[in-house]
């Protein structure tokens, strides 16, 4: 006899209660239930997302193989699932959230960027469609399309109710589809590829990807050489010291193949794409400079830095995913200047009661090693401000427990009133209200002890507000002329000639040219320190970013400066 929803309701219950539970006993106990829900028919959306992320979790925390083999192998019944729902016209909306999306069977739908739509169309070309039903706005089709179709302008701009879609269909030659033959329009374009993106992006076009099975949250999977089965319990923050996990020794990092580099970007992008995200350095991260790192406990960690032409102007910038047991769990973005990095961490929700402080403390110790950084810092949105689920999850005392501290002094004070009580009553919770005052401003961790402080006001923002300050009142408001004569004035200051320099090294020259504008004494540097300078910017438009960070540990002076216009 087949369990009754009800049953399957109460089984999902206590699958949940034990996910978490490790031993011989509680094992068996997991792989008897997984049986039992296996032969129950599912009826409803909510129960179907739960099972789904009760096997996920079992797939990264496995309390023996066959566990595993049973989640892995349930999983895989998810299309025909999602699809029975569909067939008893259940409604799925709930599938969609973008907490849940990417299950196998469903499609997901959104005004994608021109550099994912491209690569969606080179990559899975079959499954990739221009979805027009939530279209709102054509009028921005006809200041684009004109630039492809001859004579559409006649139409477009003075007649109303134009059928954009009809012009499309007969532009298209029959062996293309609506989606490709446009894309390759935009791509043909005589511009950037900025400037291809723009005018693409500018028309909001909904495009709907149903992805292959590998694509999906459902099955998309790292290759494992051998599980970690988790016998024990799990590594609590209480069991991570940051400072210690810091000191340790870093896993040796593998340099990829850039056929290698070039797979791993696109489980990266597929991974975030059916989630409705995207983060810059998966869409734009640099296959030659991809590495793979094993930090035990079954998890690999891909790293990817950016190639030269999409690099920011000061920040060093580098993109994680992370594989726990071959299952994609999270993500992490790092963006650095000299021993800081801002770091954002973000474990997908279903595995959150996994072992979060632990696994980012093993990041932080790898990108120490790698870039040679010591402070760490939080942006306010990570802990909570503006962001309810940072609240509602207790962010702040996650971070805080592992020794980050506020930059604020107001909000260090209320810290320090918050742990008085709670060190005093035993009852006593921080409320939401107080959470909310305590995520207001950034946190930093600072592994040099010697150098506290200096970063705490430190905003690159400010920096370019300043820059623009100084072009409103001496260059009135033109980049071009601000450009020219700050390029002009530290050429001459450092006495360096540029003409064999490559084009990716002139644009960090511009870049650094306009920052150091606003350094009064640089043509007192010394010859060292100038010298100096010229590797850092060449640096920044070399193979990777590394180097660049690790010349940046070299010049105080530089830093001196970076951090008193950022502050």
């Amino acid at each position: 006899m087949k369990p009754s929803s009800k049953t399957v309701g109460s089984l999902l219950d206590q699958l949940d209660a034990l996910k978490k539970s490790f031993g011989s006993r509680e094992s068996r106990s997991v792989e008897q239930l997984l049986f039992r829900i296996s032969r129950a028919k599912i009826n409803d959306a909510e129960s179907l997302v739960r099972f789904h992320e009760l096997l996920l979790f079992i797939c990264a925390y496995p309390q023996s193989a066959r566990a595993r083999l049973l989640a892995d192998s349930l999983l895989k019944s998810f299309s025909q699932r999602s699809e029975a729902l569909r067939a008893a016209e259940i409604d799925l909306d709930s599938l969609e959230h973008p907490e849940v999306s990417g299950i196998a069977g469903l499609s997901v739908t959104d005004t994608f960027s021109f550099f994912i739509v491209r690569w969606l169309l080179n990559s899975h070309p079959s499954q990739v469609k221009l979805y027009w039903d939530w279209f709102e706005d054509e009028n921005r089709l006809g200041q684009t399309w004109p630039r492809f179709m001859p004579l559409l302008e006649e139409d477009a701009a003075v007649e109303a109710n134009i059928p954009f879609r009809t012009w499309l269909r007969a532009t298209r030659p029959r062996t293309e589809k609506d989606l490709q033959w446009l894309v390759r329009q935009f791509d043909s374009l005589n511009r950037t590829e900025k400037e291809k993106a723009e005018l693409y992006d500018s028309q909001q076009l909904y495009v709907n990807w149903k992805p292959a099975y590998d694509a999906t949250r459902t099955g998309m999977r790292l290759p494992v050489r051998k599980l970690f089965i988790h016998r024990e319990p799990l590594l609590r923050r209480k069991d991570v010291s940051l400072p210690a996990e810091l000191e340790k020794p870093s896993p040796a990092l593998q340099l990829l193949s850039p056929k290698q580099g070039e797979a791993i970007l696109d489980l990266a992008r597929e991974a975030s794409t059916t989630r409705y995200r995207e983060l810059y350095g998966f869409t734009h991260g640099d296959a030659k400079r991809v590495f793979k790192a094993n930090i035990g406990r079954g998890v690999d960690i891909l790293m990817a830095g950016l190639p030269a032409e999409w690099r920011l102007p000061l920040r060093a910038y580098h993109a994680a995913l992370i594989f726990k047991n071959g299952v994609p769990v999270g993500y992490f973005e790092g963006l650095s200047l000299f021993e800081r990095m801002e770091s954002g961490f973000n474990l997908y929700y279903q595995f959150r009661d996994g072992e979060t402080a632990w696994l980012y403390a093993r990041l932080l110790n790898i990108f120490r090693r790698l870039l040679g950084v010591t402070a760490f810092s939080l942006d306010p949105y990570q802990i909570g401000h503006e962001n309810e689920e940072g609240i509602e999850s207790g962010a702040f005392w996650f971070y805080r427990k592992l020794g980050f501290r506020p930059t604020n002094p107001d909000i260090r004070k209320l810290v320090a009133r918050e742990e008085e009580k709670l060190a005093t009553r035993a009852a006593y919770r921080t409320s939401a209200a107080t959470l909310r005052k305590l995520a207001a401003g950034p946190m930093i961790f600072e592994l040099d002890q010697s150098h506290v402080g200096d970063w705490d006001r430190f905003q690159v923002r400010n920096i370019g507000l300043a820059v623009q300050r100084q072009m409103a009142d001496k260059f009135q408001g033109s980049a071009e002329r601000i450009r020219e004569a700050s390029v002009k004035s530290l050429t001459e200051a450092i006495g360096v000639r540029t003409t064999s320099w490559r084009e990716t090294e002139l644009t960090v020259l511009r870049d650094f040219a306009v920052l150091l504008s606003m350094v009064r004494d640089l043509g007192h540097w010394t010859t060292i320190e100038k010298q100096q300078l010229v590797q850092i910017v060449q640096a920044k438009a070399g193979r990777d970013e590394a180097r660049y960070l690790k010349l940046m540990h070299k010049h105080e002076r530089l830093r001196k400066e970076m951090i008193r216009l950022g502050s």
